[in-house]
């Protein structure tokens, strides 16, 4: 019992123990039989409702408290409101991914233009050389010798100029194979600098860089700038250390990427960089061969706005004006600059912002829960995200990273007890359902958790269809909260044409393996039903669920999105429940 609930019981007690005494003395006023019965009954009773408000009553009644507590939920007739979201991590390439904008015309064409490029280039397939000219290289393998680097010089004339920019370089699937491009681009790509809150990109087009990009000959002096001439102060484990951009490529190591031969591992970092160079003057050449530089250039700058640099307001607009009736927010992949700003703004004023012990600022995609004052006072009593890790089989592997579950303990203002989790999967799916054993079996195994009410929030990542062994199944995901005496807000058999997300990548990213068609964006992307809200069948009873994707608490169908009006590849989850009789 909680130090509240002892002191509120002593007082019980206490006032229990006076009022007998004050019988004793006025026994002579009160000696009839009826009268000690109605002194009996009247002390019994003001006793109870001591301890009921102290959370006591269910012991001396033999009934739990937080049972009694969803009778007086059910009998005032209030519901509990429920949300779930995973925001999406920014992402740093505002081309990604198909998305939606009403009214401009121009994006599709842009998008279709690009496609066709890459897919039927015709005679638009021209050599490297004719993109990152000679000129360029020399200047290249200049400045790489000038830093101790190898030459690559018989890499660059016997081999790469002469390459087709598209069925030669674009789409090798060895070249992929060997990541000489897309290392380098995962390195360079977007830097976060000490001090700084806007991070620092590389002059290509699958960024947030809003230098001049018109022709290449802009390109490639921004570009030498910047992997030569920029020191950038950036965090290595906790210390903050001062490098060019050169300096932070990683060697590619033939062991974890055997396609790379052993010469090519020696000479890895002269290579890669080549590459690099290589890749992004083909996608500045590309972009201002298939549209006009005063076309795409602001296009871009408006996505960015929109996806990237306002991202997090817009986010936090869409809970504030259309979530702010939410009980519980369950949040998933959610920023420390998201986190802080939504501490510190409005929702700081109505909502416990609830992060999790483990934080991780580095991956920076954590679950979150918010919990509404009026309805939770003390916000959480307890994080038990340790014993939910704890109860993993043991010496099975969970792919589960530090902040992707947040699992809490609180109580509501009629003393309901509650477990509530976020909780992000990873992209398979194939965490979820230990996830939840994990919580189930942490809270059997603890007597202060088991007559706790769970409700819990994830993105589940499951699929509908999945690829046995590789990806999670939705209706395999129902049979398991099912075994749990569990069920969600669509029901206890999920849909699995429910979908909560529709996205699909484009030809303006690396893995052109998994690019979309304009024409095959449902055949080929990320369609699935992904996100749930469960708690127990005999607890509550579903009043109302709704999913949306535009931030108006509406789902446009077959809708790809992020949008500009709305930020993440997730739907908003939501749900009403209310107690059962």
């Amino acid at each position: 019992m909680s130090y509240l609930g002892r002191n509120s019981r002593a007082a019980a007690l206490n006032f229990h123990n006076k009022h007998l005494a004050s019988q004793q003395k006025n026994r002579s006023l009160f000696c009839t039989p009826r009268a000690k019965i109605i002194a009996f009954v009247t002390g019994t009773a003001l006793y109870t409702s001591f301890l009921y408000r102290a959370g006591g009553a269910g012991s001396y009644l033999g009934y739990s408290t937080s049972t009694s507590g969803l009778s007086a939920m059910s009998s005032s007739g209030r519901k509990l409101s429920i949300a779930t979201w995973n925001v999406a991590a920014i992402n740093n390439n505002p081309f990604e991914y198909w998305i939606t904008i009403d009214g401009n015309p121009e994006y599709e064409q842009l998008m279709k233009n690009v496609e066709a490029f890459i897919e039927e280039p015709g005679d638009k397939d021209i050599t490297v050389g004719n993109v990152f000219t000679d000129a360029m290289f020399d200047q290249l393998d200049k400045r790489m010798t000038g830093v101790g680097w190898e030459s690559v010089r018989s890499y660059w004339e016997g081999d790469f100029k002469d390459r087709k920019i598209v069925s030669g370089f674009l789409q090798d699937k060895l070249l992929g194979s060997k990541r000489l491009a897309s290392m380098p681009d995962r390195i360079t790509n977007t830097i976060n600098v000490v001090g700084s809150v806007e991070p620092v990109c590389r002059p290509t087009v699958i960024n947030m860089y809003d230098g001049d990009l018109s022709n290449s000959d802009l390109w490639w002096k921004q570009w030498e700038k910047f992997m030569f001439d920029t020191p950038l102060a950036i965090n290595v484990k906790g210390a903050e250390k001062t490098s060019n951009v050169y300096e932070m490529l990683q060697p590619i190591k033939k062991a974890k990427y055997p396609a790379i031969s052993e010469e090519e591992e020696k000479i890895s970092l002269p290579l890669q960089t080549m590459c690099s160079a290589i890749f992004d003057s083909i996608l500045v050449h590309m972009m201002n061969t298939v549209s006009s530089p005063e076309v795409w250039q602001p296009l871009k700058t408006t996505m960015v706005e929109s996806l990237n640099k306002k991202k997090v307001p817009r986010t936090l607009e869409i809970l504030e004006k259309t979530y702010s009736s939410s009980d519980i927010i369950a949040l998933q992949e959610v920023s420390s600059s998201l986190i802080d700003q939504a501490a510190s703004g409005s929702l700081g004023k109505h909502y416990h912002v609830i992060a999790p012990h483990d934080l991780d600022a580095v991956r920076d995609q954590n679950s979150v829960i918010l919990l509404k004052k009026d309805i939770f006072p003390n916000g959480s009593s307890a994080e038990i995200t340790d014993k939910v890790s704890s109860a993993f089989p043991k010496g099975v592997k969970v792919p589960v990273a530090g902040g992707d579950i947040l699992a809490i303990t609180t109580e509501d203002v009629d003393g309901i007890s509650y477990v509530i989790v976020s909780f992000h999967g990873d992209t398979n799916g194939l965490a979820t359902i230990p996830v939840l054993d994990a919580i189930i079996k942490a809270m059997s195994a603890d007597a202060t958790l088991k007559d706790r009410h769970l409700i819990f929030g994830l993105d589940a990542n499951t699929y509908d269809k999945s690829k046995p062994g590789k990806t999670q199944d939705v209706l395999e995901f129902g049979e398991a909260y099912r075994k749990h005496d569990l069920t969600s807000c669509w029901g206890d058999v999920p849909d699995a044409k429910n979908y909560t997300t529709f996205n699909a990548r484009t030809y303006l990213q690396p893995q052109l393996n998994k690019a979309s068609k304009s024409t095959e964006k449902r055949e080929k992307g990320d369609i699935n039903p992904k996100d749930f809200i469960l708690f127990a069948k005999k607890d509550f009873n579903v009043v109302k669920t709704w999913k949306d994707n535009t931030g108006e608490k509406k789902y446009i169908e077959d809708m790809a999105f992020p949008t500009l009006q709305f930020p993440s590849d997730h739907g908003v989850l939501a749900t009403i429940i209310a107690p059962k009789d």
